[in-house]
C-alpha cells in the first residue's frame, strides 16, 4: 500500500473531506459534473502542481490539502539527501490562499513545489484521459521506449552539449582568424619597431642620469677644481687654516684642558677635508670631458623619446609596453592555433557518437519487446488482429536525444501495414492503444500508486470488462486508483468510491463516500441505466459484481479497514 489518506479543506467545491484509501484497485464514479477528478486534482496539487487562487473554495481564505503515504524504501535516500525526516509514514501538505500564494511541507518541514514534484514522481504515476495525444509527440514516444529499455538519454544529451560547444568554439575561431591575423600583423610591426631599440627595464633612468652628468661636465670639472684650490692654497686654503688653528689649540691644551677637545674636533675636520681633497682630485682624473659619449646618449635618448611620443607612453614605460605586446601576440598565436580546438571537437564528437550508438543499440533491442507487449495488450482490448510496432530508424541529423527517430506505428486491422498512430487510428482506437501502453508501461516505474483518470473513454462492452480486469490485475501488486464512467470497470474494483454533489444554502459542495453492498449495487445500476434504477438494472448490477468477484473482496477490505465510511 502507498496512499493511505487524503484530507481536503475548502478545495474547489469541497468544504471538508477526509478519505482513507486501501490497497488494491479502487474506482471513483459519480454523475457527470459531480467532480470525479477532484481527488486527482488535489493529489496533483499536493505533489507540486501549479497553484492558483481558483482552487480555493468561494468564500474561503485558503485551501488546505494533506496526503499521507506509506514511505517506500526507494524514497528514503532522497528524503535524507534533501534534509527531510524519513519514517514509515510520509505526510505531504500544501496550502494555497485566496491570492494564489502557496506553502508546502514534507513531514512538517517546509518544502518547495519543485521538491514536491520530485517526490511525487516517486510516489504516483498518473495516466490521464488525453494520454493518447502524447503518442504523436516524438519526445514522448522516445521517453516511453527509453523507460521500457531502462536507459537514459542524459549522458548522450551531455555529450551532445559538449560537442556543440566545441563545434561553436572552432567555428568562431575559424571565422575570427581574418581579424586576428590583421591584429597579429599590427602587433608584430610594433614589436619589431620597439625591439630595434631593445629598451631594458631601468635603462631610461640610467641614461637620463648619465646625460645630465655629461651635459654639465665642464661645470662639474670647474667646480671640483675650484674646491681643490680653496682647500689646498698655501696661504688662504682651508687645509692650511685648519692646520694652523689645530696647532695653536694643541700648544695651549696643557693650560686649558677644554682646548684638547676642540683640537680633537679640528683634527677630525682636517682629516675629513683631506679626504674630500683626495676624492676631488680622483674625480678630475676619471671624469674628463667626453663629447662622443654625450652625442651617443643624445641619439639613444632621442629614439626613446620618439617611440614614447608615438605610443603615448612615458619613456620609462616602454619596456613594460613591449612585454605586454609580446604577451598579447602569444595569446593571439594560441587563439589562432586551430589544432587544439579541432582535437577537442573531434574528441567530443567521438564521445557523443559512442554514447549515441550505445543508446541506439539498447533502443533497438527493446523495441521488439515493447511492440510485442503492447500488441498483446491491444488484443485483449478488442483490437483482434491489430498490431503495434515501435519503429526505430536513423535520424537525418544527430541530436541531443541521440541518432534515432522513434515512431509508434499501428495496424488496427489484420492485413494492414503499420502506419503512424495518429494517421490511421480512430478516437476510440487511440484511447484503447493509449490504455494498452499505459497498462504495459505502468509496470516499469517504482511508483507504488497508479492513477488512471478516465483512460477508458471511448471503450465499452467486452472491452470495458477487459479494461477492468487489467486494472484489477494491476491492483494485485500496486495500488490502483481509477476515475471511470464504465460500470464494467467499476465492477472489477476492490473498493468503490462515489462522488456526489449537493446544493445547499451555503452553495454547491462535493463529497466522496465509500459504498458497498446495496449502495454499491445502486450506484452500478445508476451507471447502467441512468438516474432511476429498475429491477432490471439492479439485477444486472448484481450480476456484474458477482461475475467480477469483487463483492466478497470489498467486504474483506472493509473488515480490515473499519470506520472508513
Amino acid at each position: 500500500m502507498a496512499l493511505r489518506r487524503i484530507t481536503l479543506r475548502d478545495f474547489v467545491i469541497v468544504q471538508a473531506l477526509e478519505l482513507e484509501l486501501d490497497a488494491g484497485f479502487t474506482v471513483l464514479t459519480g454523475e457527470t459534473g459531480a467532480g470525479k477528478s477532484i481527488l486527482i486534482d488535489a493529489l496533483q496539487l499536493a505533489l507540486g502542481a501549479r497553484a492558483e487562487a481558483g482552487v480555493v473554495r468561494e468564500g474561503a481564505h485558503k485551501t488546505d490539502i494533506c496526503a499521507e503515504f506509506d514511505c517506500p524504501a526507494h524514497v528514503l535516500p532522497w528524503l535524507q539527501e534533501a534534509g527531510f525526516d524519513g519514517d514509515d509514514l510520509l505526510l505531504l501538505r500544501r496550502t494555497v490562499d485566496a491570492q494564489g500564494k502557496s506553502r508546502a511541507w514534507i513531514n512538517a518541514t517546509p518544502a518547495t513545489a519543485a521538491q514536491l514534484r520530485a517526490l511525487g514522481d516517486m510516489l504516483l504515476d498518473i495516466h490521464g484521459q488525453h494520454a493518447w495525444q502524447s503518442l504523436t509527440r516524438p519526445e514522448s514516444v522516445r521517453g516511453l521506449l527509453d523507460a521500457f529499455a531502462a536507459v537514459s538519454a542524459a549522458e548522450t544529451a551531455a555529450r551532445w552539449a559538449q560537442w556543440r560547444a566545441d563545434q561553436k568554439a572552432l567555428q568562431q575561431a575559424s571565422q575570427a582568424q581574418a581579424g586576428w591575423q590583421q591584429e597579429r600583423e599590427r602587433l608584430q610591426w610594433q614589436i619589431g619597431e620597439v625591439d630595434k631599440l631593445a629598451p631594458a627595464a631601468g635603462e631610461w633612468d640610467e641614461l637620463d642620469a648619465q646625460h645630465r652628468r655629461l651635459s654639465h661636465a665642464q661645470a662639474l670639472v670647474d667646480g671640483a677644481d675650484g674646491a681643490i684650490r680653496s682647500l689646498q692654497d698655501d696661504e688662504s686654503g682651508a687645509l692650511a687654516g685648519l692646520a694652523r688653528a689645530h696647532a695653536l689649540l694643541q700648544a695651549q691644551e696643557h693650560i686649558e684642558p677644554e682646548f684638547a677637545n676642540l683640537a680633537e674636533i679640528l683634527s677630525s675636520s682636517l682629516a675629513q677635508a683631506s679626504d674630500v681633497l683626495r676624492s676631488l682630485q680622483s674625480y678630475l682624473r676619471r671624469a674628463p670631458l667626453d663629447p662622443q659619449r654625450l652625442a651617443a646618449l643624445d641619439a639613444r635618448m632621442s629614439l626613446w623619446m620618439g617611440l614614447a611620443r608615438r605610443y603615448k607612453r612615458p619613456p620609462a614605460q616602454l619596456p613594460a609596453l613591449l612585454d605586454d605586446w609580446k604577451a598579447q601576440l602569444r595569446q593571439l598565436d594560441s587563439a589562432t592555433d586551430l589544432e587544439p580546438l579541432q582535437a577537442a571537437q573531434a574528441a567530443s564528437a567521438k564521445a557523443y557518437q559512442a554514447a549515441a550508438r550505445a543508446l541506439s543499440v539498447a533502443r533497438a533491442k527493446a523495441a521488439p519487446r515493447l511492440s510485442t507487449a503492447i500488441t498483446r495488450a491491444m488484443q485483449g482490448l478488442g483490437m483482434e488482429g491489430g498490431k503495434f510496432e515501435v519503429a526505430v530508424s536513423k535520424a537525418q541529423e544527430p541530436a541531443a536525444h541521440g541518432i534515432d527517430e522513434v515512431a509508434f506505428l499501428v495496424a488496427a486491422h489484420p492485413g494492414m501495414s503499420p502506419r503512424p498512430v495518429g494517421k490511421v487510428a480512430s478516437g476510440g482506437e487511440l484511447s484503447r492503444i493509449s490504455l494498452a501502453i499505459s497498462v504495459t508501461t505502468s509496470e516499469l516505474g517504482l511508483a507504488p500508486t497508479l492513477i488512471f483518470d478516465e483512460v477508458d473513454a471511448g471503450v465499452g462492452g467486452a472491452v470495458a470488462e477487459t479494461v477492468g480486469r487489467l486494472m484489477q490485475q494491476l491492483g494485485q501488486a500496486r495500488q490502483v486508483l481509477a476515475v471511470t464512467h464504465l460500470p464494467q470497470v467499476a465492477a472489477c474494483a476492490h473498493r468503490h468510491l462515489v462522488v456526489t454533489k449537493q446544493k445547499g444554502a451555503a452553495g454547491t459542495s462535493s463529497t466522496v463516500l465509500a459504498v458497498q453492498g446495496e449502495q454499491r449495487i445502486a450506484e452500478m445500476a445508476r451507471m447502467l441505466g441512468g438516474e432511476r434504477a429498475t429491477e432490471t438494472t439492479l439485477a444486472h448490477a448484481r450480476e456484474m459484481l458477482g461475475a467480477a468477484g469483487t463483492t466478497r473482496q470489498t467486504r474483506q477490505t472493509r473488515q480490515t479497514s473499519p470506520g472508513q465510511d
